[in-house]
């Protein structure tokens, strides 16, 4: 474990001159003081690391110094290979680009490597979207991903899905786009508004790329945005991701849930809804019955969810979608002729 964590700090060093401690500690898991006395280490060994201090100071190399560590193993060969996602670089309109660095690469191996590096496509393939969910490419990903590459602010139009069954409304926003995840299918942007927020900087916003309905030039903003050195895209999406969901849960329904429901509740509705509404759940009464307040993204998809789960779960509020179950189980009632004797 050590041995191949001393042959990453060697090669980041070599990579990045000047990388700090905290960055070198940040990127490979450890104390900045497990820093130090791996840098020690690599001194023993004879690798001439330097720790310079002061501004612009930092680790390197001794001047003209170069580790004679990048042969790769077949393992790390195999797995290079599935780094590219190919469903998601066609997407991002980068197939192209990523095969033909993929041949040069290839190139560039030994041939008792090649061969390790190319079977890894042929044993695993990533399918992101769920189970019998047809997935679908936003129009303007490729456009906002271009974007994303050249660090080009933008004006988007951005259709905001309405509350309680209104109607979406649309609006514009001049965004910095910083990078695009791709989750369970669906693809996000994350970026920071200028000028909005407590931070003179601007707030970090998420949103969905099929609901970006417009992209523009930012008016009078022609040169790159200058990028927050700090960010880090995969541990902002982390610490982001429970909050983005919660987030979407703008209304609230009163339903009455059996136990046969309860049991089946968060494989229909937002699992972290399902937990906070259970926090101040009500009952069971006579019939095994529990009472929630249960967070929903809005009334049009509780409806959509809950129909899921027929008689275990009763609508109780608010009377809106109570109104629609039942005139939904009124035509459900007529169409199979309940009371019909026939």
């Amino acid at each position: 474990m050590r041995a191949s964590r001393l042959i990453r700090m060697a090669l980041l060093v070599q990579s990045r001159p000047g990388v700090t401690a905290a960055e070198i500690a940040r990127e490979l898991e450890v104390s900045e003081r497990t820093v130090i006395r791996d840098a020690q280490a690599l001194q023993d060994a004879g690798v001439p690391v330097r720790s310079e201090r002061g501004r612009g100071g930092g680790y390197r190399l001794a001047p003209g110094h170069r580790t004679r560590l990048t042969t790769l193993h077949p393992s790390e060969a195999e797995t290079l290979f599935l780094s590219g996602l190919p469903t998601a670089l066609r997407d991002l309109g980068l197939a192209d680009a990523a095969g033909a660095a993929r041949l040069k690469l290839s190139a560039t191996l030994l041939p008792s490597l090649r061969e390790a590096a190319e079977s890894s496509v042929r044993r695993f393939h990533l399918d992101a979207p769920a189970w019998f969910r047809e997935p679908s490419v936003p129009e303007l990903l490729p456009e906002l991903a271009r974007a994303v590459w050249s660090d080009r602010t933008v004006e988007l139009a951005y259709a905001r899905p309405g509350r309680d069954g209104a109607a979406p409304s649309t609006v514009t926003r001049l965004l910095e786009p910083y990078g695009l995840v791709l989750k369970a299918g669906v693809w996000y942007v994350v970026g920071r508004v200028p000028g909005e927020g407590r931070d003179r900087d601007g707030a970090w916003r998420t949103y969905r790329v099929d609901r970006v309905t417009g992209l523009f030039p930012a008016p009078g903003l022609d040169q790159p945005f200058v990028r927050d050195p700090s960010f880090d895209l995969a541990a902002h999406w982390q610490a982001q991701a429970v909050e983005f969901a919660r987030a979407l849960l703008r209304t609230t329904v009163t339903v009455r849930v059996t136990e046969r429901g309860l049991r089946r509740l968060p494989a229909v509705v937002d699992a972290a809804g399902v937990d906070e509404a259970l926090g101040s759940a009500t009952g069971p009464d006579d019939a095994g019955r529990v009472t929630l307040d249960l967070p929903v993204e809005a009334e049009e998809v509780a409806f959509a969810q809950l129909a899921e789960l027929g008689a275990e779960v009763e609508v109780l509020a608010p009377a809106s979608l109570r109104a629609r179950f039942r005139e939904r189980a009124r035509a459900v009632a007529e169409l199979y002729g309940v009371g019909d004797q026939r």
